[in-house]
């Protein structure tokens, strides 16, 4: 998540550095850093105790939208809406550090801890989750007072045309240079603001419907989501979307100037090219 700034200074002929990001927008964005990757590690291993998906309230062992399963010690097998994929050493079925195979549905280096423990898993997500629910409403409500929301996430009324042709240059990998640097395109916004209002409410939400106290408290947690089992469902397939986002951020971070990018998100200072050729 980040924050356009406004505020330049100079540094060299042709060259200027930028405010780019606020100290909130930093400060919150490195804690999300840290919160998604422990939720995602934790929440795998969360997941490696029934390593299947269903839709409802109860739980379909026949009919699981996703299961991933050891057939034999030695044979790991996913299956997805109906198809059997063969999955032996990453999924259904891992390594150990002696190399012995092992049912497990997401192998160890990926979860926390990395043993199998549930009560561990639980204790790491829990903690975090509500870390990043706090981290998050104090961006929302610093991007509110501060109208970062509304100038640098919400796309303004002539930037929707320019959705098809920011697409193609991205997909061309070509970047947004001088001026136009200072500020998101109409992709980034929608994108950034989609993960903010959608993504990341909805995970908050099918979490908390997993809980069978906050269900008894707030039953209607459990009717948003057609039942327990589908809250779980949507849970996981939010945080594949996130996972997802990150690595296309990343990826996006890296070809358009690692070194910039990472400055402006460490320091809030973006150098940009008055000559139109922004070298990051």
């Amino acid at each position: 998540m980040h924050g356009a700034g406004r505020v330049g200074s100079a540094t060299r002929p042709g060259r200027r550095l930028i405010r780019r990001h606020s100290a909130v927008v930093r400060v919150t964005h490195w804690v999300n850093v840290v919160c998604l990757t422990v939720l995602l590690m934790s929440g795998l291993q969360i997941f490696n105790a029934h390593p299947a998906l269903y839709w409802g309230q109860q739980s379909d062992f026949s009919h699981p939208l996703l299961a991933m399963t050891a057939e034999d010690p030695a044979r790991g097998v996913t299956t997805l809406l109906g198809r059997r994929f063969v999955t032996t050493g990453v999924l259904g079925v891992s390594y150990d550090a002696s190399g012995q195979p092992v049912a497990r549905g997401f192998p160890g280096w990926i979860t926390l801890p990395g043993w199998q423990s549930l009560a561990g898993g639980r204790l790491w997500h829990f903690f975090f989750a509500w870390l990043l629910v706090v981290n998050g409403a104090l961006y929302v409500l610093a991007g509110v007072v501060s109208a970062h929301f509304w100038h640098d996430l919400v796309p303004r009324r002539g930037e929707w045309r320019l959705i098809g042709r920011t697409f193609r240059e991205h997909v061309r990998l070509r970047f947004p240079h001088g001026e136009e640097a200072r500020a998101y395109n109409v992709l980034q916004k929608l994108t950034y603001l989609g993960v903010v209002s959608i993504v990341l409410p909805v995970i908050v939400l099918a979490g908390l419907a997993m809980s069978p106290r906050l269900d008894a408290a707030f039953p209607w947690l459990v009717v948003l989501f057609d039942g327990r089992q589908s809250a779980r469902t949507v849970h996981f397939l939010c945080a594949v979307l996130l996972v997802g986002f990150v690595l296309v951020h990343v990826l996006m971070v890296a070809l358009s100037g690692a070194w910039n990018n990472l400055r402006s998100m460490v320091t809030g200072q973006y150098a940009i090219e008055d000559d139109g050729h922004d070298r990051g």
